[in-house]
């Protein structure tokens, strides 16, 4: 089994020595610089050039099953499980393609901050999560925040004994309130520097993240209001559910916040580990009541006109959900929040337009989870069991080397960009990525519509 870890025994391999650019969009050694919104253009308009070939590539498709349902029925089949799934994904692939991330120019920050940890009943790992604040190589002054979200457990007495022993500055405050926002603006309150980190209480942050971190804060225009970290799989070599997860922060989200940050509109500035400017998350008053309270707080802060931006050498290692209930249970979450952040801050009130087109991207992802769970699947079902090639036949086949080509092309970039500095490297985990490929999406899908219907429903909300 698989993980993504340090090199025991050796020390990191040092960072890569900073250059200076003059200018903070255009990296050394291009002779000519594309701006963000003509990158943009360009990705838009090669997706829709993929999906016009699509269409064409596909009427006998259409042709052949209109004959069963009917004209409008089949193309708003194939659109779901074909046009619109290759739009987005044509328009990553160029975007990332495009993306070409200015190195910092500042390269070892002082500026002192805060890192609020929320917890509750998180007394087995929290010492671990503070020992590893405590091995960071950020330069200036470091404060931790325990915000102890009404534990009935020794979370703030283990969370005291670790920052001793590793020297660390904490401050124990305590929420009764149950929510995670609460136990959040309570520490809120009792900030006091330029900038401030949240981290979750079962993530462990690489040496050089805060670092890396804050670099790309200060290193990108002074609008910049937040930088989200890159959150990676710890525990991968439990069971086959945490191996396909590893692939999926690897690759796959980390592919998507790639794409907004270069669109200067990362949508999630997670709070398993981000940095916002203090004064402006005081601002929008701190985090909202909400499952998806770090989604709900980013867009405000896009609302506000600042930029969210993604690093994706600043790294953390999160406790994935081990068990199919619980990764249920997480993605619906994640998906209602996608809801809450759409009905709190609508794409059309963003103030720039970008941010507000990136955002209004969230629209689709649900017609993508339809087009999956309930067409796809289902014929994919019909194809193997009965022969039946309505929905799924086997030009299906033409999409697995596509996958490959992108996948690889990430794991390059993972391995070579943000791996390789840092000194880690990834175990073998080809079981896991065969099926992160194959099968994944399945269980993605069908928590995400769960979610939208808890949410279409009002149903009570679990936070854990």
């Amino acid at each position: 089994m698989t993980a993504l870890h340090p090199r025991r025994g050796d020390d990191p391999a040092p960072p890569p020595t900073p250059r200076t650019s003059p200018s903070p969009h255009r990296a050394p050694g291009h002779r000519f610089y594309l701006s963000v919104t003509v990158k943009f253009v360009l990705s838009v308009l090669f997706a829709l050039s993929w999906t016009g070939a699509s269409v064409w590539i596909s009427l006998p498709w259409i042709t052949d099953l209109s004959r069963l349902t009917g004209d409008p029925a089949a193309w708003i089949i194939v659109s779901l499980v074909a046009f619109l799934p290759g739009f987005v994904v044509a328009l990553l692939s160029l975007s990332l393609l495009l993306d070409r991330q200015p190195p910092f120019r500042v390269s070892n920050p002082v500026t002192p901050l805060t890192i609020i940890v929320a917890a509750r009943n998180e007394q087995d790992g929290i010492r671990e999560t503070i020992r590893c604040i405590g091995g960071s190589d950020y330069a200036g002054p470091v404060t931790v925040i325990l915000a102890d979200n009404g534990s009935e457990d020794a979370t703030a007495r283990f969370a005291e004994l670790a920052a001793a022993e590793a020297d660390v500055a904490l401050l124990v405050v305590r929420e009764p309130a149950p929510g995670k926002s609460h136990a959040l603006n309570t520490a809120l309150r009792q900030v006091t520097t330029p900038y401030v980190i949240t981290v979750d209480a079962d993530t462990l942050l690489h040496r050089e993240a805060l670092r890396r971190l804050i670099s790309r804060l200060e290193s990108s225009p002074a609008d910049t209001v937040a930088v989200a970290g890159a959150v990676l799989v710890r525990n991968s070599r439990v069971n086959l559910l945490t191996r396909m997860q590893e692939w999926d922060y690897y690759l796959g989200i980390a592919a998507v916040k790639r794409m907004q940050g270069l669109y200067r509109s990362t949508l999630v500035a997670q709070g398993a580990f981000s940095v916002y400017r203090t004064a402006n998350v005081t601002a929008i008053g701190g985090w909202p009541d909400a499952i998806g309270e770090d989604i709900v707080v980013t867009w405000k802060l896009l609302e506000q006109g600042g930029r969210v931006l993604f690093e994706p050498t600043a790294v953390a290692f999160t406790e994935a959900p081990t068990t199919v209930l619980h990764f249920m249970r997480q993605r619906a979450r994640w998906a209602r929040g996608m809801f809450e952040g759409l009905r709190a801050v609508p794409p059309w009130r963003q103030k720039h337009r970008l941010a507000g087109t990136i955002s209004g991207i969230d629209f689709l992802i649900p017609l993508l989870d339809i087009g999956y769970g309930l067409i796809w699947v289902p014929g994919l079902v019909l194809f193997v069991a009965v022969g039946n090639t309505a929905v799924v036949s086997v030009w299906a086949l033409a999409v697995l080397p596509i996958t490959l080509v992108i996948y690889g092309s990430l794991r390059a970039f993972q391995s070579n960009r943000v791996f390789g500095p840092l000194g880690l490297h990834v175990r073998r985990n080809r079981f896991g990525y065969l099926t992160f490929l194959l099968g994944y999406q399945v269980l993605c899908s069908y928590a995400s519509l769960v979610g939208y219907v808890q949410f279409l429903a009002g149903s009570a909300r679990r936070w854990k």
